[in-house]
């Protein structure tokens, strides 16, 4: 069995892979193609670009594999609508839990073997089998799968084994939701918000969040469920909580007082005590000093750091993916090891790109198109970097496309925005005037791995920005650096990202300054661009001042009125489908 495809969707971030050999070929999500933010349906552009980057058609896969089970999903499904069920819905729960089989073979016209996996099982191999470890712990935790949401296992070679579980309605991922919905920001796509937040607040609420979440023997807890409500369209808590904290819930959009910020401290504080309290507890039922972790809560960097910490563990792996994209490369990778009949030889997954990249002469294409003006330093990088070297210096805010388009929910150097991390206004004006969002969510720094711990309490490398540690530079770094003294570094290597590396090493030469700051190409509630009409409609749309299109640089003051009046005040034409509400667990 040579080429297998994973599928992840109909839940939120649905994605697409191609795995060969074993070797992961191409891996995207579907809302970098639809431009719909955390688009759930079945992948089917991420499909298509998949079989063109493998050069292949539908008749050359050998199988594809689904990230969950849908009859188990269907048992929760009816469990959660009893005791109100009526016989329509159920008829309309069953014809749902069969459209993943029909629309994937209808859609893609594949009549070949279609394997699927529990949706744990499918992160649990996310992170396992691209970790380059042959053994580890690992932890996954979620909102939930079909019933599981936290899950304890081991991986062996070409196994994995999950040997205890917590299941719905008890889920620390649906515990840190219903508080961000609580708070006012988006289900699915607010956490981060929460955990941004939750530096500028003081823990004076965690004896209430512990009324919310009772630690149980081994890897068990429970939820109250009296201040919990998961049957609504509307929010996610009942109004015992509001009760219990002695404030209303805030409205999406209000002003956050310090009573918000010291809820989302407290939340986080209780949120690290149990993974590390969990993570503690796997480890002396493993013994293994190698852990994996997976799920939607895997992203949340600040507890990752702390587990990596104080916890028993000499190594951390968490798969850039670790959301439900990510599941689609799990599934993948479950398929060749169950059915290849070869062992695993699956090394450390060291970069992301494994999206679609542009051509040179595609681009010059579509710029000549357009009244645009570039630079064209074709053939000429090193030119095109001391340009760069010098906006930057200037203060600029620079959009970067390169390469290959990252999976998973960060930017590390193909589809980012970049700036000088020693200007003290840069961070204010970036939220401000280009990504659009709150003043109070950081930025992350991008430092050649080689200087890294010159400037950050890390010793090891960290390329997918999924830990934070302190900031110990001698330089000041006040748009990279948090409000807790913090960040959530990516580590560069010039092997794996080498035009991005060499920028470094410029700026670094040139300043003595080999850090940047590295945001997501991209404006709030879009997704991050993807293509290079993506990138020069977010560049005109919002106040980024350089657009760097592979060898093509364009600033804006070369930008006519015209063009740029012919973009403002259009809203984007594919809007987030994020549900600003609840968790949608149907």
């Amino acid at each position: 069995m040579n080429s297998i495809i994973g599928i992840s969707a109909y839940f939120h971030d649905s994605a697409c892979c191609l795995l060969r050999d074993g070797v992961l070929i191409a891996a995207a999500q579907e809302e970098r193609f639809s431009r719909r933010k955390h688009d759930s349906s079945l992948p089917k552009m991420a499909f298509r670009y998949c079989l063109a980057e493998g050069g292949m058609t539908v008749s050359d896969i050998d199988c594809i594999a689904y990230y969950e089970d849908p009859r188990l999903k269907l048992e929760r499904q009816l469990w959660m609508t009893l005791p109100q069920l009526r016989t329509s819905q159920a008829r309309q729960l069953w014809w749902k839990s069969r459209q993943p089989e029909r629309e994937i073979r209808e859609a893609f016209g594949y009549d070949g073997m279609l394997q699927m996996y529990t949706h744990h099982q499918a992160h649990a191999a996310s992170a396992f089998f691209f970790s380059g470890f042959r053994n580890a712990s690992i932890l996954t935790v979620d909102g939930v799968g079909e019933w599981a949401t936290t899950t304890y296992g081991v991986g062996q070679d070409n196994a994995v084994r999950l040997f205890e579980e917590v299941r719905y309605p008890h889920s620390l991922g649906l515990f840190y939701s219903t508080i961000t919905n609580y708070l006012g920001f988006s289900v699915n796509d607010g956490e981060y918000k929460v955990m941004g937040l939750a530096p500028y607040g003081k823990p004076l609420y965690v004896e209430e969040m512990k009324q919310l979440l009772v630690s149980k023997p081994k890897g068990q807890y429970r939820l109250n469920l009296e201040y919990f409500d998961f049957g609504r369209n509307d929010r996610m808590y009942s109004p015992r909580l509001s009760e219990l904290l002695k404030h209303p819930a805030r409205e999406r959009g209000a002003e956050l007082l310090p009573f918000h910020r010291d809820v989302a401290r407290s939340l986080q504080v209780v949120l690290e005590e149990i993974l590390l309290e969990k993570a503690r507890y796997l480890h002396e039922n493993t013994g293994n000093d190698n852990l994996c972790m997976a799920g939607g809560v895997a992203l949340n960097c600040v507890a990752n750091g702390r587990i990596l910490r104080e916890g028993p563990y000499r190594q951390l792996f968490v798969q850039p993916a670790a959301n439900d994209a990510g599941c689609s490369v799990g599934a993948a990778a479950l398929a060749y090891a169950q059915c290849a009949g070869r062992e695993w030889t699956g090394e450390r997954m060291e970069h992301a790109c494994l999206g679609p990249s542009f051509a040179v002469d595609e681009i010059r294409r579509l710029i000549d198109t357009t009244p645009l003006h570039a630079l064209d330093f074709t053939g000429q990088e090193e030119d095109l970097l001391a340009a760069c070297v010098d906006r930057l210096r200037a203060g600029k805010v620079m959009g970067w496309f390169h390469g290959r388009m990252e999976f998973g929910p960060r930017a590390l150097g193909a589809r980012s925005i970049l700036a000088d991390p020693r200007d003290n206004a840069m961070r204010d004006r970036i939220n401000a005037l280009v990504k659009k969002r709150e003043g109070f969510r950081p930025f992350a720094p991008a430092v050649l791995e080689s200087h890294a711990k010159d400037h950050f309490a890390l010793d090891h490398a960290s390329p997918f920005m999924l830990e934070t540690c302190q900031v110990i530079s001698g330089l000041s770094l006040p748009a990279i650096t948090h409000v807790d003294g913090s960040a959530r570094v990516q580590t560069v290597n010039e092997s794996t990202s080498p035009r991005f590396a060499r920028l470094l090493k410029m700026f670094g030469q040139r300043t003595g300054c080999p850090i940047l700051l590295n945001t997501s190409f991209n404006m709030n509630d879009e997704p991050i661009v993807c293509s290079p009409l993506d990138a020069i409609r977010c560049f005109t749309r919002s106040a980024i001042d350089t657009l760097v299109l592979e060898d093509f640089l364009i600033d804006r003051d070369a930008l006519s009125n015209e063009w740029t009046a012919s973009f403002r005040g259009v809203p984007n034409d594919m809007q987030s489908n994020v549900s600003h509400a609840v968790y949608t667990l149907f």
